[in-house]
């Protein structure tokens, strides 16, 4: 197979049947993600709490959700991705139901981080299933997939979200919960059955140390190079972030109405769904460390783009320049980990990347807030700032992978998966 053959449509066309159900499953489960959009205000109109007890609620749930994806890579390594999967969607269908019809307080708390972690568990299994069952040459373009699917039902799940809490708050909770299922149901048809990440039986796995399987996240946090990584994973996230956080209140500082801030982040999603498959069938041929440096230099510098003055076409250009970064580098990034780790290890050191990212994605909010009440619009160039580091860690940090073009095609996807036994 040549670099030729590794185009969008063919990416798709040829997967194994496995990566479809994947692409399929995360797709309908995130047509159904209403928890954290209307979280907020599902406890303060329909169960009384306060708008503190709520945000609190929110919280827990992010932090649930960085645990969760702890656990999921260490899952997905111990028990195989299959059963993560099945696992995380079948007991989030039980964590959201409950988190209808409990009425204290610590128990609603309670339901609701472990729904943020239970739910999150399936993501580490995914990404590794993707990695596994992908030709290396076409992974990041797989991911890019994959994350196309992600972007469309999470952008279509409030809309739906919507109509559903219109009849009922029940109905948005059961909603959730057959989404769900759904997911569950195509891991049980779909996904191979292995005892962990690997085929144990393999002639490959022999070669694996016994040491590294028995690791866990001490053997992926003595990977400097990977540490430096997952510096990286941090520091996009949190800036990143900053276009919900800090823009809005920049925006609204320079006396511009909501509509202008919605239109920007419209623009955002815009382009990420339509351009960036298109995109990366051109950066995937690229070494990882190069497009993650380019990815860095183009999100601090345009969130840096927001310090000048000059109102609302400011607030345009910075909003391409840091949206090519995210088209840019987003799938080389969350496909990396996969090319990074060693076999055994596969689910942890996806967990582990998916974890700083979400951990940045929490954190980020609170830094940048504080950011702007103390400096101000020099917030942005403290993104910037944070831009060059992340440069300079990817540099060190992301080693260089060369991809080896498989001599022979891909498997045809109707035939059955070599994993996969009873």
């Amino acid at each position: 197979m040549s670099t030729t053959d590794v185009g969008i449509l063919a990416t798709i066309r040829e997967a194994p049947v496995a990566v479809k159900a994947l692409l399929v499953g995360v797709f309908v489960n995130k047509l159904g993600w209403f928890l954290q959009v209307f979280l907020v205000l599902f406890l303060t109109t329909s169960q009384g709490f306060s708008d503190v007890q709520a945000g609190t609620a929110l919280g827990v749930y992010g932090g649930g959700s960085v645990i969760g994806l702890i656990i999921g890579g260490s899952l997905s390594d111990r028990l195989g991705p299959r059963n993560a999967v099945m696992i995380s969607m079948f007991g989030m269908a039980g964590f959201v139901l409950a988190i209808a019809y409990v009425q204290n307080y610590v128990a609603v708390l309670a339901m609701v981080a472990l729904a943020g972690a239970v739910g999150q568990f399936y993501r580490p299994a995914s990404a590794a299933l993707l990695t596994e069952l992908t030709p290396e040459n076409r992974q990041v373009m797989i991911f890019a997939v994959y994350r196309l699917a992600m972007n469309l039902g999470t952008t279509a799940a409030p809309l739906i979200g919507a109509a559903l809490l219109a009849i009922s708050w029940d109905l948005l909770f059961i909603g959730e919960a057959v989404a769900a299922l759904a997911y569950a149901a195509v891991a049980v048809v779909a996904l191979p059955r292995r005892k962990g990440a690997i085929d144990v039986d393999a002639p490959e796995a022999a070669a694996e140390p016994v040491a590294a399987v028995k690791g866990g996240y001490g053997a992926v946090l003595k990977d400097g190079r990977y540490v430096l990584f997952l510096l990286c994973m941090f520091i996009n996230a949190a800036i990143y972030m900053q276009y919900l956080a800090t823009l809005p209140l920049h925006m609204k500082a320079e006396g511009l109405s909501t509509w202008w801030f919605s239109a920007v982040v419209a623009l955002n999603g815009f382009i990420v769904i339509t351009c960036e498959l298109l995109v990366t069938k051109v950066v995937q041929h690229w070494e990882a460390r190069l497009v993650a440096m380019t990815g860095f230099v183009l999100l601090g510098g345009g969130l840096a783009f927001y310090a000048l003055p000059g109102g609302v076409a400011i607030f345009v250009i910075g909003t391409l320049i840091w949206t090519l970064a995210e088209i840019i580098g987003g799938p080389t990034m969350f496909a990396y980990p996969g090319k990074a780790a060693p076999k055994p290890l596969l689910g942890r050191y996806v967990g582990a990347a998916h974890a700083m990212f979400g951990l940045g994605s929490a954190l980020g909010p609170f830094i940048g807030v504080w950011l702007w009440n103390t400096a101000g619009t020099a917030v942005w160039l403290w993104c910037g700032i944070a831009g060059a580091v992340g440069v300079v860690l990817a540099h060190f940090g992301m080693k260089r992978v060369v991809v080896e073009e498989p001599a022979v095609d891909t498997t045809p996807a109707t035939e059955p998966l070599p994993s996969e036994s009873a």
